[in-house]
């Protein structure tokens, strides 16, 4: 059975030609033919099928089908499911079960989605790859001898190879839409706030969003509809009025759209075979009857740097709470309280993790808070302000999503300034908290894919899609 969108889907499962229970069989066996790819670290199988055959069995009795019923989904494993394996792809919480479900959860679950397993990703969601999992890395699906993509690898190679129909993520400078470019599928980052992130473990509180990866943007702003919304359990999440965003994007046209194209993202060291592409796909809407509007983002060279010095910091201050004394690994080889918190953390977390908390603790140390965390501040209100002022000329920013196709296995683990210039098109939305999108384009010479990015301004999410439908459909 082939299934190319949940609409696809949903019709058959509601005129009973094929049932929640078949579906997620299915499914669940495509994943234990997948075993290998390391793409899940756990499985849901009797819950699953549990679940499946409870909705059958509303919908025989007449009960109403809820928006996405039946859809089988995954979720990254730094979303809470009470009772479920909640381990970040990490040491430290390879035993840890949640409590509580996440708001997210619990939305989708409201509308009879289906959960099939937590996917992998970098530990912490802290990685452009999938390499820094304590679980193992995961292959991207066009060629197993490259990465996926980091830190949602695993959601988004499982929607790639058809092991879930849609898949959550996190994203914090890229990390649902660059794997997404990377596995030739759909990758939003909503505004911030727009998604309650109460049950997502915090790596960098102000940035941190939980995301959609989908083979289509219909089946992502109906995941996104479901999911947005004021939580009264997050302070950050917003009172905005959640629209239709299937109506926001049938209203888009091509013709008439201005779309921002900066000159800093399309810079000599950009693979040759990404910016064809990318301008191939921005020409073909220009014919289409859109407009192509140069523009200048000055600052675009700061963005890796302010970046990594604001989710270090923060992300230091997050994982404190990692000690060995509470929950999670501690170690066998203390003598005192001050060698348990010490040998806990020094077993539990990985080389990235501890990079990103000594570089975090030190940026935010004595002497060194202003000179580096209160710089960063500033440059991070100077993004915002150019990106306001750029959408009020244009209806969306274009460019890259990453600088170079998928990448070897191995090829930047020894470099970890060359790894993070892996989310240099994707970090300026999240510095300034805007909704963002990769959108697939193409394959290069190589026949791996290519994804194109695309930014509009704040709470725009059904804008953006229907720019990235149009796209994709192109």
């Amino acid at each position: 059975m082939k299934l190319s969108s949940y609409e696809d889907l949903r019709s058959r499962l509601l005129s009973r030609s094929i049932s929640c229970e078949e579906v997620v069989r299915l499914y669940l066996d495509r994943i234990d033919h997948h075993q290998s790819d390391n793409i899940y670290i756990s499985v849901f199988h009797e819950q699953a099928v549990e679940r499946a055959k409870a909705l059958d069995r509303k919908l025989m009795e007449g009960g109403k089908p809820g928006k996405l019923f039946g859809m089988p989904m995954a979720i990254k494993d730094n979303i809470a499911i009470k009772g479920a394996g909640l381990t970040c792809a990490s040491k430290i919480l390879e035993n840890y079960e949640s409590v509580y479900d996440a708001t997210a959860v619990l939305r989708l679950e409201a509308e009879d989605a289906v959960f099939l397993g937590k996917t992998n990703m970098d530990e912490f969601a802290m990685g452009s790859s999938n390499e820094n999992s304590a679980f193992g890395n995961v292959p991207n699906p066009y060629d197993k001898t490259r990465v996926p993509g980091g830190s949602s690898g695993g959601s988004a190679a499982a929607v790639a190879n058809g092991l879930a129909m849609v898949a959550l993520g996190s994203d914090t400078g890229g990390s649902v839409r660059q794997p997404a470019g990377f596995c030739n599928i759909v990758g939003l980052k909503p505004t911030y706030g727009r998604i309650s992130r109460y049950g997502l473990v915090a790596f960098a509180s102000s940035f941190d969003q939980i995301g959609v990866l989908a083979l289509n943007c219909d089946d992502a702003a109906l995941v996104l509809e479901v999911m947005a919304g004021k939580d009264e359990h997050d302070a950050t999440s917003s009172l905005h009025a959640v629209p239709s965003y299937s109506s926001d994007m049938a209203a888009v046209s091509v013709e008439g759209l201005r779309i921002g194209v900066p000159s800093e993202f399309f810079h000599e060291s950009l693979n040759p075979d990404v910016a064809r592409l990318v301008k191939g796909k921005l020409h073909e809407l220009r014919d289409k009857g859109a407009e192509l509007v140069d523009i200048t983002l000055p600052e675009s060279d700061y963005a890796i740097a302010a970046y990594y010095i604001l989710v270090t910091a923060e992300a230091s201050s997050n994982l404190a709470r990692f000690d060995g004394a509470r929950y999670g690994y501690r170690t066998d080889a203390a003598e005192d309280l001050a060698a348990m918190y010490v040998n806990s953390r020094t077993e539990g977390f990985g080389r990235e993790v501890k990079r990103r908390i000594m570089l975090g603790t030190y940026v935010l140390s004595a002497g060194y808070y202003d000179t580096y965390y209160k710089k960063a501040q500033q440059v991070r209100r100077v993004f915002q302000d150019r990106y306001r002022e750029a959408l009020q000329k244009v209806d969306v920013i274009a460019g890259p999503t990453s600088p170079f196709p998928p990448f070897g296995i191995g090829d930047k683990t020894g470099d970890p300034l060359e790894m993070y210039l892996a989310d240099v098109f994707t970090v300026p939305a999240s510095i300034v908290g805007m909704p963002a999108v990769s959108v697939p384009v193409g394959f290069d010479s190589l026949n791996l894919p290519v994804g194109m990015h695309l930014i509009c301004n704040f709470f725009e999410e059904g804008k953006l899609l229907g720019i990235a439908r149009h796209m994709q459909a192109s």
